[in-house]
């Protein structure tokens, strides 16, 4: 009942039903990094926090997940997923609890954090049970495909649901929706998801796992607070601090006898290139959306609640992508082809964000569809790339590593195209304005009724800017296109059912010091 799938043999019902309850936790981490976007400023009215007490509640969330990515992916491969992801469920489920009771914004700071962890522990697993499930190629790229669109749709939906949550309860509802789904996880996983680990390990390496957050934090940092504040020095040495670290890091995992990352996930056919065109799918996907947003909310005026509903429709065709894509790939269409096709897609959608003016809703809608349609075709296919490419003991990691070069090219893209937005909307705005109304369109917004003229010329400056980092946006991912075509043109798609599963490579030894 637990034992994990014969290695290309076909899924049956019991595996599809359980990868519908890998959807809940799914679900719930990717809506928890943006459900309080409309909660926030009930929170601000009962806990009062300051100013920087309320950006860590924001952002400390993301930051514990991202820094803890590979060390809970690798931990799953040496006790168990199944294990690691209950664990996690545990752990989400009473840090939800504590959140929806806060008495205090330090509280509040400290269930976020947990939930982060949890976080992390939960969507590595995820992707690295349906790697156990689904040994058939074709079972695992259309059950990925799910997979994909679930995790697009819950960031979306988290936005809307908090609005909702709010108008009708208390802020703490937005936490409290995540126990029911979390306890029917805990109820049916131990009956439904089969438990799979690596069956010789070696010994964890505990030095590996600060090393690998000091990499993570401090870039993912700098990268997140550049858009808003700009390139500040302390934002520029917080990156710096990061690669250093990075490289340390590095260095750890090509020397030490049981390293966390093995260097021989990056020998799989096709896995560093899937790591890296997934980043940069992600860089294009978070790019935009600091631009969308603001423009449906400070560009087109509408209320928050409204913005959110409107940003429903462009994920609506998302459901249908993966599914269609991979479906074009099992009929024979070379993967190379799909993935480039995705890109230039996703271009596409970039391109008509610089035909946009300060009334082009369904214009924006449109082009935000666009382009989430064609990074949802190359990260479904990536996915699904990076984990055939491996053996199944070591999902965990590479699941992980995906992860975390997802949270890198988001916050990446939020970081270069916001500055080149920003950049924009500076020059564009007139010397006489004032100093908050020059740094920011809502800072323009604010003082807009003591200056006339101001808010039309603020919201055509933010617009011009907007048009210029979708030019940018365009150009990177039509170079991806390239990048795809020319890298996966070698990579032949793994048919377990064909070939026998990838075999775990011995480790390198570590040098020996002459010492």
């Amino acid at each position: 009942m637990t034992n994990p799938t014969p290695a290309g043999a076909l899924a049956g019902r019991r595996e599809w039903t359980a990868l519908g309850v890998l959807m809940l936790p799914l679900l719930l981490v990717s809506m928890d990094v943006s459900v309080l976007y409309f909660a926030i400023p009930a929170i601000s009215a009962d806990l009062e926090p300051s100013g920087t007490q309320q950006l860590w509640i924001f952002d400390i969330y993301a930051f514990v997940l991202a820094g803890l990515l590979m060390t809970m992916g690798s931990l799953g491969d040496r006790i168990g997923r199944r294990r690691l992801l209950l664990i996690g469920a545990v752990a989400f489920s009473a840090a939800s609890l504590v959140a929806a009771y806060a008495h205090s914004a330090e509280m509040l700071i400290a269930a976020r954090a947990v939930l982060g962890l949890g976080g992390a522990t939960l969507m590595p697993s995820t992707m690295a049970l349906i790697r156990t499930m689904f040994t058939d190629s074709g079972q695992r790229a259309k059950a990925i495909g799910i997979w994909s669109g679930m995790m697009t749709a819950g960031i979306a939906l988290g936005s809307v649901m908090s609005g909702v949550l709010v108008q009708y309860f208390w802020w703490g509802s937005v936490f409290l929706v995540n126990l029911p789904a979390m306890a029917l996880l805990l109820v049916l996983g131990p009956i439904l998801l089969p438990e799979s680990k690596d069956p010789a390990p070696g010994r964890f390496d505990w030095p590996s796992v600060p090393l690998s957050m000091a990499a993570v934090l401090p870039v993912v940092y700098g990268l997140k607070e550049i858009p808003s504040e700009g390139w500040n020095v302390r934002y520029v040495v917080s990156i710096t601090v990061g690669l250093l670290f990075a490289a340390l890091f590095v260095h750890r995992q090509r020397t030490a006898a049981n390293p966390m990352i093995s260097p021989a996930l990056f020998r799989g056919h096709g896995f560093a290139p899937a790591v890296v065109l997934n980043l940069i799918s992600a860089f294009g996907m978070m790019g935009s959306a600091v631009f969308t947003t603001q423009y449906l909310q400070s560009v087109l005026g509408k209320s928050a609640l409204e913005a959110a509903l409107w940003a429903l429709l462009p994920s609506v065709p998302i459901g249908m992508v993966a599914p269609v894509t991979t479906s074009l790939v099992q009929k024979g269409v070379n993967r190379a082809h799909v993935v480039t096709a995705g890109f230039a897609i996703a271009a596409c959608g970039y391109g008509l964000l610089t035909f946009a003016g300060t009334d082009s809703l369904w214009l924006v809608l449109t082009a935000c569809a666009v382009l989430a349609s064609g990074i949802v075709m190359v990260i479904s296919q990536m996915t699904d790339l990076a984990l055939g490419a491996v053996p199944t003991e070591r999902a965990g990691s590479a699941s992980s590593l995906l992860e975390t070069g997802t949270e890198f090219g988001g916050a990446l893209g939020m970081a270069v195209l916001g500055s080149i937005g920003t950049a924009v909307y500076r020059h564009e705005m007139p010397a006489s304005a004032p100093d908050a109304a020059r740094e920011t369109l809502g800072g323009a917004l604010a003082v807009a009724d003591r200056v006339p003229g101001l808010a039309t010329t603020a919201r055509e400056a933010f617009t011009s800017g907007m048009q210029g980092a979708a030019i940018a946006g365009a150009v990177l991912l039509a170079l991806a296109a390239g990048l795809a075509a020319l890298t996966l043109r070698s990579v032949e798609v793994r048919k377990e059912t064909r070939e026998p599963a990838p075999q775990s490579e011995p480790e390198p030894q570590p040098e020996k010091s002459l010492a």
